[in-house]
């Protein structure tokens, strides 16, 4: 077997139907000396375990250090991994949303964001809808969330809009009690959206829960998007049950929604399962086994039972990023992955208060 046969499972294109011999695979490509990323071939000098012979399964994951902290600071081009060549195609990168500190900075390879795009469009956001104009009303500047739409926009040949918004700011005002001056950003963000669908077509909307209920204290605004929106794509931040129910009953009965959940630490969000009723919680489902989900006890590492809340750990394996054991900052209630899944399907995604020694505000984002 020749070595581009022996990687082709990993192809970012490519659902694995053999989930241990795709982890395998991951851990011979992202630890060779001739294929792993600078960043992990330095970090597997301080393992006491060998990741290409002992980890054989995905508990094995469960042995890394959460490495996603050092992401702050550690060179960009150091986890580009080597097997894409001497000269590699440059990554695109983005940054967390700094609710926890400084930002995280992760890579997504060309392959990965072709692929990425071509699920988004196969996706319930797209799938069984016309091409419409987009509104994407949301974090804009280094962050991942809106930044695959400009390509999904080119492939249907519609327009994407977006506006000025940097969370960031509004986590500073938040934190240190400048509610005016929060208000004040918000009605900014929401001035720019009003224009935009006041003048243009607009048939998805991609918005955060908190803007999406400040939407509300608007009546024009609501008027609009009842009158011109066909979905709402929400996701960055946490919504309740009753919350949704408001929102799609009250406000917006005319338009379908829709969310996802997830982290710029594992590259791709996790989707509603289908079938649910508008007042059950949301189910996300991982896309498994490239991303995958563990819901722990944080105070011993142990799951903790279907149906209980813990804490969400997140891990990605892929050809362009390997980022295990990632305890998040939310808490989840652990659900049962569908057949043949690896891992936790979760529901009910809240934030913690305090995370790595820093509060959590979420913001707008």
């Amino acid at each position: 077997m020749n070595d581009e046969q022996r990687w082709a499972i990993l192809d970012p294109s490519l659902d694995p139907d053999d989930p241990e011999e795709y982890l395998a695979t991951a851990m011979a490509w992202h630890f060779g000396a001739d294929t792993g990323s600078p960043f992990w071939l330095r970090r597997a000098k301080s393992l006491d375990f060998d990741p290409v012979t002992d980890v054989r399964t995905f508990d094995d994951l469960r042995r890394f250090p959460n490495v996603v902290s050092e992401l702050r600071t550690v060179p960009v081009e150091d986890l580009v991994p080597r097997g894409y060549g001497p000269k590699p195609p440059a990554p695109r990168v983005f940054e967390s949303g700094g609710t926890t500190g400084a930002p995280k900075r992760a890579i997504l390879m060309p392959d990965w964001v072709e692929s990425n795009v071509e699920r988004m469009m196969r996706g319930p956001q797209f799938a069984g809808r016309q091409p419409s104009n987009i509104l994407y009303l949301g974090p804009t500047g280094p962050h991942k969330a809106g930044a695959l739409y400009d390509f999904v926009v080119e492939r249907q040949r519609t327009v994407k809009f977006t506006i000025d918004m940097d969370p960031r700011w509004v986590k500073k005002l938040t934190s240190t009690g400048r509610k005016d001056q929060v208000e004040a950003y918000v009605d900014h963000v929401l001035d720019q959206a009003e224009h935009i669908l006041a003048t243009q077509r607009v048939g998805l909307l991609v918005i955060t829960p908190p803007l999406l209920r400040a939407c509300t204290r608007r009546p024009s605004l609501v008027e609009l998007i009842n009158s011109k929106v066909e979905l709402i794509f929400w996701g960055g931040a946490h919504m309740t049950v009753d919350e949704r129910f408001e929102l799609s009953h009250e406000f917006f009965p005319s338009v379908r929604m829709l969310s996802r959940y997830g982290s710029l630490m594992i590259l791709e969000s996790a989707m509603e399962r289908p079938g649910r009723s508008a007042d059950e919680d949301i189910v996300y489902d991982p896309r498994s086994p490239v991303v995958t989900f563990r819901v722990v006890d944080p105070a011993t590492g142990e799951p903790v039972g279907y149906g209980e809340r813990g804490q969400v750990v997140m891990n990605h394996v892929s050809k362009g990023m390997f980022l295990p054991n990632n305890l998040e900052r939310d808490t989840v209630i652990r659900v049962p992955g569908p057949p043949g899944h690896i891992g936790d399907s979760v529901s009910s995604p809240a934030p913690l208060d305090a995370f790595e020694g820093e509060t959590v505000v979420e913001g707008i984002y």
